[in-house]
C-alpha cells in the first residue's frame, strides 16, 4: 500500500510539474499564462476554477491538519444578498477573493477580512430566467492577468478590471433567437477565454466558444452536434457526426450543450470539454431511425488553438435519460495494470465512474458508483450494454439514476496521498415517460418527456433515495468509504495535504473529514444548504478555508418532499474559516412550516383544475416543484397569501415580480390558463393544510 501511495503521489507531482512548464510561444501575455500554468505550485492562491488546469481541487497547504482542525472557527462571512442557489467556486489571488452570485453578480472581497472591494452587476435580463432549467445560478469566474471574466445568465461573456470591477468588454455568445444561457465558469487557456452554453432542455444547438482574452474577439467556435445538412457543415467532424443522426433533428436544435465540465493538459495541448443531453432528450423523438447522435453525452478533446475535435469518447450513445457528460473532468496520472496512464476521471449523471486515457480517448474502465438500472455494464470497447427493461418507449418505467443523476455538477477532488477521488453521490430513481404529443415549441420546455408523469411521481415511490459523500479508488474502481447525507445535492469537495476532505451539506453543515477513512473531525453550521466547492488559500502565511453557501437551484426547487428534508432555506453567503476564528455564523431562515388554510376564494370546475395541473407541471413545476411542493429557495405556492393570490395574474402574465426573477408568461398562457393553474394550486394548498 505504501509503494502504491508513493507512486500516486509522484504521479500527481509530475502533473504539477508539467503545469509549471513554459507558456506556449506566441501568447499575448506570457506572464499571465505562466501564472495559470503554475497554479498548482502557488498553493497560497486559488487561481482557476478547479485549483489548477488538472481540476484536482487538491491543495498542498497543511497548516490546518488532522491534529488541529478542531480549532477551526469562522474568520469572516459576507452576505451575497440572495435567496437563490449559490454554486460558485471563489477564486483568490494577491489577497483578494472573487466570487459570483446568482444573476452573475461578481464581488471582490478582502480575502483576510471579507471587506468588500467592489461589486460588478452585469444587469442580466431577469426575464431570461424563463429560459433556464435550474435556477439563476453561476458557478464562478475566471482570472487572467488584470481581468476577471464571467458568463451571464442571458448569454453574454464579460471582462472586468481586477482592480476596480470596471467593464472592459462584453460579447454576446448567443446565436440567433434561441434561448441560450450561461451558468458555468469560464476557463482561460493559451490566451483565450473558453465558455460553453446551457439550454438543451429548451431546444438549442450546443457549441463551445473561445474569445481573445484581451479584446473579446471570437477566436473559434466548435459545435457539438451537427446542424441542418442543407446549410453545409462547419467541419469534417460535423459531417461525420451527421451520419449518426436521422430525421430532422436540427429543428429542435439537437442539444449537446457544454454547460460545465472542462480541463486542460498543457503537455498534450488538449482542452477537454463535456457535452450534454439531446434536444429533445428522448432519442426516438429526436432521431427516429436510430443512430448514436454524436457528440451528445461525450468527452471531447479539442485543439485549444483552433477548436478542432482531436478525439471523442461518447459515454451515452443515443442518450435518452438526460445523462449529461458535463460533470467535472479531473486529470491525473495513475499506474494501471503496471504502467503509467494519463487519464481523465469522470463521475457523470449516468452512475458509472469512468477512467479514460486522455491522450487518445481510449476506454480503460467504467464501474457503477450508485444503483444503475438503465444499463447492465460497459463492454470492453467502452460501449454500454443497455438494459432492455429500461426502454420507456411504449410505457413509463422507473429507472435509476433519475435525471438529477448519480452525480451532477458539485465538484470532486483527488488526493494524491490516498489515491482517492471524493464526490457527493445520489442513489435515486424516477419515472421516465415519453410524451406522445411532443412537438418542438420555441422558447419553452422541449425535453420530449411527459413532464406531468415525472412531476406527479413521488421519487420515493420506486424505492428509497439516499445520498452520501464517497471516497472512490479509481484504479480498483471501488468505493473505499462513504458518509451518509440527509438528502441530495450536497456540496463539492476539497482535499488537502493536511489529510483532510472538506465538504458542505444540503442540510446546512460544513464538515472536515479524515481523508483516509472518512471520520468526521470538525463541523460548523452554515445557516443554509451548501452545494458549491470549497477552496483554501493563505494571507500573510495564515491558511483559510472558504465556501460559498446558499440552498437553491434544480433539486431545491423541484425535488419536492426530498428537498424539504434538508430543513433549510436560501440565504447566500461566503463563509471563511481559520484556526482560532471567533466570528459567529449568521443564522439561517427557518423553514416555512405547515401549509396554512387558504382564504382566497376562486370558483372553478374539476375540469379546470385538471387542466391547471397539466399546465402547472409543464410551465411551473421546474421551479416551483412537483405537486407545488418547493424545496426552500423559491416560493412554495401552497403558502401564497390572499394578497398574492389577488395579484396572481399580474405576477404570472404581467411580470410584476420579474425583477426578483419571476418572468412574465403572457405570450404562452391565457387568462383562462392562469385561472386554471391558480385553482389547482389552491386545491393543493387545501389538500396540504397542516402538512409540509
Amino acid at each position: 500500500m505504501r509503494n502504491r501511495t508513493l507512486k500516486l503521489a509522484l504521479s500527481a507531482c509530475s502533473l504539477l510539474l508539467f503545469a509549471c512548464s513554459q507558456a506556449p510561444s506566441g501568447d499575448p501575455t506570457p506572464a499571465a499564462d505562466a501564472r495559470l500554468l503554475g497554479a498548482a505550485s502557488e498553493p497560497g492562491s486559488w487561481l482557476t476554477h478547479g485549483g489548477s488546469y488538472a481540476e484536482q481541487r487538491f491543495s498542498t497547504l497543511s497548516s490546518i491538519d488532522e491534529g488541529n482542525v478542531a480549532e477551526l472557527g469562522l474568520a469572516w462571512s459576507f452576505d451575497l444578498q440572495t435567496e437563490r442557489g449559490v454554486e460558485a467556486t471563489p477564486l483568490v489571488a494577491d489577497g483578494v477573493m472573487y466570487v459570483s452570485a446568482p444573476f452573475s453578480i461578481v464581488h471582490a472581497l478582502d480575502a483576510a477580512t471579507g471587506e468588500l472591494r467592489w461589486t460588478y452587476d452585469p444587469n442580466s435580463d431577469r426575464s431570461w430566467s424563463r429560459n433556464v432549467c435550474c435556477g439563476f445560478v453561476n458557478r464562478g469566474v475566471a482570472l487572467y492577468g488584470d481581468k476577471i471574466y464571467v458568463g451571464t445568465l442571458d448569454g453574454r461573456l464579460v471582462a472586468v478590471e481586477r482592480a476596480s470591477g470596471s467593464l472592459v468588454w462584453e460579447v454576446s455568445t448567443v446565436e440567433g433567437d434561441r434561448p441560450y444561457s450561461i451558468t458555468g465558469a469560464p476557463r482561460v487557456v493559451e490566451g483565450k477565454v473558453i465558455i460553453g452554453n446551457a439550454g438543451a432542455d429548451f431546444g438549442v444547438r450546443g457549441y463551445v466558444s473561445a474569445y481573445d482574452a484581451e479584446t473579446g474577439e471570437l477566436a473559434w467556435r466548435t459545435y457539438t452536434v451537427p446542424g441542418n445538412p442543407a446549410d453545409g457543415f462547419e467541419s469534417p467532424a460535423m459531417e461525420r457526426a451527421a451520419e449518426t443522426w436521422t430525421g430532422e433533428w436540427w429543428v429542435a436544435g439537437g442539444g449537446g450543450t457544454a454547460w460545465d465540465g472542462m480541463a486542460y493538459d498543457p503537455e498534450l495541448r488538449l482542452l477537454y470539454v463535456g457535452t450534454g443531453n439531446g434536444a429533445p432528450s428522448v432519442r426516438w423523438l429526436r432521431s427516429p431511425d436510430g443512430g448514436d447522435n454524436l457528440y451528445l453525452a461525450s468527452i471531447l478533446a479539442l485543439d485549444p488553438a483552433t477548436g478542432e475535435i482531436v478525439w471523442h469518447y461518447q459515454e451515452n450513445p443515443a442518450e435518452s435519460w438526460d445523462y449529461t457528460a458535463t460533470q467535472p473532468l479531473l486529470l491525473a496520472d495513475l499506474e494501471i495494470d503496471g504502467r503509467q496512464r494519463k487519464v481523465i476521471l469522470h463521475a457523470p449523471k449516468n452512475g458509472f465512474f469512468f477512467v479514460i486515457d486522455r491522450s487518445d480517448g481510449s476506454f480503460i474502465s467504467a464501474e457503477p458508483f450508485t444503483t444503475v438500472t438503465w444499463a447492465l455494464r460497459y463492454d470492453e470497447n467502452g460501449r454500454p450494454v443497455e438494459n432492455p427493461e429500461a426502454d420507456y418507449r411504449d410505457e413509463p418505467k422507473f429507472i435509476r439514476p433519475s435525471p438529477y443523476g448519480g452525480h451532477s455538477w458539485p465538484p470532486m477532488s483527488f488526493h494524491p496521498g490516498t489515491g482517492l477521488v471524493y464526490f457527493p453521490k445520489r442513489d435515486m430513481g424516477s419515472i421516465f415517460a415519453s410524451d406522445p404529443d411532443w412537438e418542438y415549441r420555441p422558447k419553452t420546455w422541449n425535453t420530449g418527456l411527459d413532464t406531468a408523469a415525472f412531476s406527479e411521481f413521488s421519487f420515493s415511490d420506486g424505492g428509497p433515495m439516499s445520498a452520501a459523500l464517497v471516497a472512490w479508488d479509481p484504479v480498483a474502481q471501488r468505493e473505499v468509504w462513504s458518509v451518509d447525507h440527509v438528502t441530495g445535492f450536497n456540496g463539492g469537495t476539497l482535499s488537502t495535504a493536511g489529510g483532510l476532505v472538506f465538504q458542505g451539506s444540503s442540510d446546512g453543515r460544513f464538515v472536515a473529514y479524515r481523508a483516509t477513512d472518512g471520520e468526521k473531525l470538525w463541523e460548523s453550521p452554515t445557516g443554509t444548504g451548501v452545494m458549491a466547492g470549497p477552496v483554501t488559500y493563505t494571507v500573510a502565511g495564515e491558511q483559510y478555508v472558504a465556501v460559498a453557501a446558499g440552498w437553491g437551484a434544480s433539486f431545491a426547487m423541484n425535488g419536492g418532499q426530498l428537498a424539504l428534508a434538508a430543513g433549510v432555506r436560501g440565504g447566500g453567503r461566503v463563509l471563511t474559516f481559520k484556526l482560532g476564528g471567533r466570528a459567529q455564523v449568521p443564522p439561517g431562515k427557518a423553514p416555512l412550516g405547515p401549509v396554512p388554510e387558504p382564504t382566497y376564494a376562486l370558483e372553478s370546475t374539476e375540469e379546470e383544475r385538471e387542466q391547471g395541473m397539466a399546465l402547472y407541471h409543464f410551465y411551473c413545476s421546474v421551479c416551483h416543484g412537483p405537486q407545488a411542493v418547493a424545496g426552500g429557495s423559491v416560493p412554495d405556492l401552497r403558502h401564497l397569501t390572499e394578497e398574492n393570490h389577488a395579484l396572481f395574474d399580474a405576477i404570472v402574465r404581467g411580470g410584476l415580480r420579474q425583477v426578483q426573477g419571476m418572468p412574465a408568461f403572457a405570450d404562452l398562457l391565457s387568462t383562462a390558463d392562469i385561472h386554471a393553474i391558480q385553482a389547482w394550486i389552491l386545491g393543493r394548498a387545501r389538500e396540504s393544510v397542516g402538512g409540509v
